[in-house]
């Protein structure tokens, strides 16, 4: 199913919402066809082509299922593809299964919105992260510009997670105390979505390196 949407064009989506133009996701996965899953208009999860596909949610380390409504690694197995079918393929895509009733009607389990990837979660003090939690926080602060980046150290035995973010060009710098507290409100606001305490520090745009195509967001320094 590959990587879940960056937080941004959820933004695009919330002003295209705002505007009474319906936008509905859907869930595939490379050499999948037709598509694993759909949204209805209520837009509380997207359910899964059962007629089509088996799905688990099973531990990522393990490979034991998980119980319902707990988070782990999205397993698919097809029920009608005959020249090539797929048993019990790890898609490496990280959600949960809800058999709860669906205002629109339809029966089908529902799967959550793709939390992250199993090759993208982070371990920080005991605590999984994933970079799509840091992103959908800054992307919801208006003065914050695209690009951000992750470093993972280790200082005295102890995991240390630094979180370098770019300013709006149209950001002033010249206020000192007002920078503070704003770098102090991020630091709350990803700690209360990550549950960890990061160093937050600002830079100008276009500090941070911006790669072509899909960005490194995280550099960890601590098997080095």
């Amino acid at each position: 199913m590959g990587q879940p949407p960056p937080a941004r064009l959820d933004s695009a989506r919330s002003a295209a919402d705002a505007a009474l133009i319906p936008r509905f996701r859907k869930a595939s996965s490379r050499g999948l066809w037709p598509g694993v899953a759909f949204e209805c208009p209520y837009q509380n999860g997207l359910h899964i082509w059962e007629d089509n596909y088996l799905a688990e949610i099973v531990d990522p380390d393990s490979g034991e299922a998980v119980p319902e409504g707990e988070t782990g690694e999205l397993v698919l197995t097809t029920l009608q593809r005959e020249a090539m079918p797929l048993l019990r393929y790890r898609t490496g895509d990280l959600t949960a299964i809800t058999t709860s009733p669906c205002p629109c009607g339809r029966t089908h389990r529902r799967i959550s919105r793709i939390k992250g990837r199993t090759d993208d979660m982070m371990i920080v003090r005991g605590v999984n992260i994933f970079p799509r939690q840091v992103e959908e926080i800054l992307m919801r602060i208006p003065e914050v510009a695209t690009n951000y980046l992750i470093s993972l150290d280790r200082r005295n035995g102890l995991d240390v997670m630094t979180v370098e973010v770019e300013l709006r060009k149209d950001v002033s710098r010249r206020d000192h105390e007002s920078l503070e507290a704003f770098q102090r409100k991020i630091q709350r606001e990803l700690k209360n979505e990550i549950l960890v305490t990061p160093v937050v520090e600002l830079v100008d745009q276009g500090t941070l390196p911006a790669g072509q195509g899909k960005a490194r967001r995280v550099v960890d320094r601590r098997q080095i």
